[in-house]
């Protein structure tokens, strides 16, 4: 049996009673989902279901679902809400989908919520590489989404990892404030309290203050933490950017938490010791997909808000002569249609630097680099972290191919006193002095 299912029935039977889920103000006891994710697994087995999607919000159902598909030893697809009809429609075809489960109504789940079953037309699809039990797919902003092939041992090791450096106990109350179908929720913000025995708070996205992908309300978000007692949970750089604004308002942080966790995209420092004079306590991540998530993270007690921290127990680095990182391949079984991964190093794409005290530092993308007309390599992402530490600064993208300057468009943040035109010139041309884009040379805002 996997780690994550045998921890799950081991508190079902010493801490039967304790609350393993919490929604809508209703608990689930760990006995309860025990029983709850055996029956689903049943139904799995008599729906001869091998290949199944869930779409649904966040909630129960969906973690009963996830549980029950690694219990019955079915392959298991999250549909995330973000993609388009038509990257649906490829997911579903690509990854041979038999049946997706979604909190549609139509009937009634195991737990009383409305849900319903949607049997799909006999199709192949791609072959599955033995082993695997989950299959996530990239966004797919530069084509099809690519399904991510995972075996239970990979992403078991990273949760297990997670225990031990986040320090995750039976007291822990963790808030989901990403989708389930998103790989790091779905394994640091499920698996890993599960595995420890404490509360998972699934509500639903827009009760966070969550709509679609990319509308984000910090106050109400900021709200949800406090209610719920949230110890830990997980953000995104723009989310932790807007939540800090929230609380520069003089608004308190929330008593209770204890481990902020910021990943999916480089996060500057500058944001990182902001939120923290104002008392979030946030620590950066780095990860990807094909190594189950996180593959480093600033444990409690080593922050350094210039890196990612150390990579994780089980996971071993190197960089390649250009700079790229490189991963020892755990758990990646390939891409769903193409040749398996091999079973060395596995190059993950992103540019970067280990310190002599382990740490991971991460530059840039290597497919974003531009050149200027000096010849000098940069990566965006760098310079573009650094313009949306500033409060004045809602979005920003740099780029400078053959140009002799850096150029940047700039988006302001909501229309107040500190988002007025002459604050974003003000802040743009602080930001991109000379020397403040290592090795770049000079950098200008466009008007």
């Amino acid at each position: 049996m996997n780690p994550i299912i045998e921890a799950l029935f081991k508190h079902a039977r010493q801490i039967p009673t304790a609350p393993a889920i919490e929604s809508r103000g209703r608990q689930v006891s760990y006995a309860e989902l025990a029983g709850l994710v055996c029956s689903a697994a049943r139904i799995l087995h008599a729906k001869q279901v091998r290949r199944l999607g869930i779409a649904m919000d966040n909630g129960p159902s969906w973690a009963t679902w996830d549980l029950a598909a690694q219990y019955a030893d079915v392959t298991m697809v999250p549909l995330s809400g973000f993609f388009s009809d038509e990257q649906r429609r490829h997911v579903i075809r690509d990854a041979g989908l038999q049946a997706i489960v979604s909190d549609r109504p139509g009937g009634q789940d195991i737990l009383g919520r409305p849900y319903s079953w949607q049997y799909l037309p006999a199709r192949d699809g791609n072959p599955l590489f033995p082993g695997t039990a989950k299959v996530t797919y990239t966004s797919g902003t530069t084509g099809a989404p690519k399904g991510v092939c995972l075996a239970i041992g990979g992403i078991s090791k990273v949760a297990s990892s997670l225990v031990a450096v986040t320090n995750a106990r039976p007291g822990d109350r963790h808030l989901a404030a990403l989708p389930l179908s998103v790989l790091l929720e779905n394994i640091a913000g499920l698996y890993v309290p599960l595995m420890v025995g404490a509360c998972v708070v699934l509500e639903p996205l827009q009760k966070l203050g969550l709509q679609g992908s990319s509308r984000f309300s910090s106050a109400r978000f900021l709200a949800a933490l406090d209610a719920s007692h949230a110890t830990t949970c997980i953000m995104v750089p723009a989310m932790l950017e807007a939540l800090t604004r929230e609380i520069s308002a003089e608004t308190p942080v929330p008593k209770d938490l204890r481990l902020v966790a910021v990943g999916g995209g480089r996060v500057s420092p500058r944001l990182i010791d902001r939120a923290r004079a104002f008392g979030l306590p946030v620590y950066q991540g780095y990860g990807l997909s094909e190594c189950a998530s996180v593959v480093a993270f600033n444990a409690p007690g080593e922050q350094d808000s210039k890196s990612a921290g150390r990579p994780l127990p089980h996971v071993e680095l190197r960089l390649a002569d250009d700079g790229e990182i490189l991963v020892r391949n755990t758990g990646f079984l390939g891409y769903l249609g193409k040749p398996a991964a091999a079973s060395g190093w596995l190059p993950t794409g992103d540019l970067g630097d280990i310190d002599g005290q382990g740490r991971v530092h991460i530059v840039g993308r290597r497919k974003n680099i531009f050149i200027t007309a000096f010849g000098r390599n940069v990566s965006p992402e760098w310079i573009e972290s650094e313009l949306l530490s500033e409060a004045e600064i809602a979005q920003a993208v740099v780029f400078g191919e053959q140009r002799p300057f850096n150029a940047a468009v700039i988006v302001s943040g909501a229309p107040t006193p500190a988002s007025r035109p002459v604050s974003v010139r003000s802040t743009t041309a602080r930001r991109t002095m000379p020397g403040s884009v290592a090795g770049c040379g000079p950098a200008r805002p466009s008007p």
